[in-house]
């Protein structure tokens, strides 16, 4: 299982962003570019580099490797309808962000590694693949193990007051979510430009 294992903070430099999902991002103590020339280096993009920037910006936000993120702008591509709005339902609709999403983990990170570490059921079955796609129905669930763990005890608070978004039903008692629909565009990251994404792939 292929994984970014850059520093994310340093990415969230480069991209000018927030978008490691932590609340002790380096950005905010340091909000420039890295490397020796950071503070001086403030040129201005083309078209291209704004198109680049967002498709960096979107395997950043959703932890995904080029070849993979390409393969999803295919498949985007193939379908029916709106492109852009197939490939953020895309990945909307990987387990790892759908864990994130139903609170079981407070970053996309944590959530990727609950699924690889085998601590989530899809159905009833365990599964530790973090980009398998959710379909209308699926249940999933954390292990028992994990409910009576460490883990869900410093959880248990930030999960309590967390609202899931309305496309998954969320049992706060059970740690288990419901997909009730599939994601749309507006359930994805807001900052992030997808006809963007499409125009650099488009070109």
């Amino acid at each position: 299982m292929a994984r970014n294992l850059k520093a994310k903070c340093k990415i969230c430099r480069r991209l000018g962003e927030s978008v490691c999902g932590t609340a002790k991002c380096a950005l905010t103590r340091r909000n420039y570019a890295p490397g020796e020339h950071g503070l001086k280096r403030k040129s201005r993009l083309s078209q291209f580099g704004l198109q680049l920037r967002e498709k960096q910006k979107a395997k950043a936000f959703y932890g995904i490797l080029e070849r993979q993120f390409e393969n999803y702008y295919t498949e985007a591509s193939r379908k029916s309808g709106n492109t852009a709005e197939q490939l953020l339902q895309l990945l909307e609709g990987r387990l790892d962000n759908v864990v994130y999403r139903s609170g079981f983990g407070t970053t996309r990170r944590q959530a990727r590694q609950l699924v690889a570490h085998g601590h989530v059921s899809v159905n009833g079955r365990k599964c530790n693949i973090p980009s398998r796609q959710v379909k209308v129905g699926d249940v999933i669930a954390m292990k028992d193990s994990m409910q009576k763990s460490k883990y869900t005890e410093t959880l248990s608070t930030t999960f309590k007051m967390y609202e899931a978004p309305h496309w998954l039903q969320v049992d706060k008692t059970r740690y288990t979510a419901q997909v009730l629909s599939l994601p749309t565009a507006k359930d994805a990251e807001n900052s992030i430009a997808v006809n963007m994404i499409v125009e650099f792939y488009s070109r």
